[in-house]
């Protein structure tokens, strides 16, 4: 694991796609005094007991239902924690592992993890906004915006997707102040970007562009 921020550590990169070396996913471990949050998954077992090390995880967070997996099982085994995820994306997500924890509405958790539905990608994709007490706000985007090299796409996938859905999420993003954000997957080697506030509305745009 790879300690990013004092809050934030990020997995080892996954590459799950056969024949897309250059796709990688991570894992994101959000330390807090409330029990540490995991985002999307992981399926390498060493960065479990890196985890463990550094408090186990009390909630895990899925985006969207590709980040399914047989991991979830083991990661509830390992910790004892509640898997959450939307509850469009349930069916999906309980074939590998019980959800805990569902929701489909725009609200905050405890520990301040802002959830917001950004169906598009999937019917059930979720962003979560959370505003770190070492003073940044991470949005983790999951598949609905990601960077591609040097360039920003949205997640759309022909038949599986929805462009109207897929455009307003990103129209609702675009009006969130983040500081980092952290897709679940990525190509190329930038699987987080730091923002400005312009330099986020820009990159919305750039993913907006083709869905328009």
């Amino acid at each position: 694991m790879k300690q990013i921020y004092p809050d934030l550590w990020q997995t080892s990169p996954e590459h799950p796609i056969p024949g897309a070396p250059h796709v990688s996913t991570h894992a994101y471990l959000f330390l807090r005094n409330e029990g540490n949050v995991l985002f999307y998954g992981s399926g390498l077992s060493d960065e479990y007991r890196r985890i463990q090390a550094l408090g186990g995880i009390t909630h895990q967070y899925l985006s969207h239902r590709d980040e399914a997996g047989p991991a979830l099982f083991r990661i509830k085994q390992v910790f004892g924690s509640k898997l959450c995820c939307h509850r469009l994306e349930e069916p999906a997500v309980s074939e590998a592992a019980p959800v805990d924890l569902t929701f489909e509405t725009r609200e905050v958790h405890p520990g301040g993890i802002e959830v917001i539905p950004t169906p598009g990608h999937t019917p059930g994709s979720t962003c979560f906004l959370v505003k770190s007490s070492f003073g940044r706000t991470y949005l983790f985007t999951g598949d609905t915006i990601y960077r591609n090299g040097e360039t920003w796409e949205n997640g759309f996938l022909p038949g599986m997707s929805s462009r109207p859905d897929l455009r307003r999420s990103l129209e609702l993003l675009r009006g969130l102040e983040p500081d980092v954000v952290i897709s679940s997957a990525s190509v190329g080697r930038f699987p987080l970007t730091e923002v400005s506030a312009g330099a986020w509305r820009a990159a919305v745009d750039e993913a907006l562009r083709p869905l328009i």
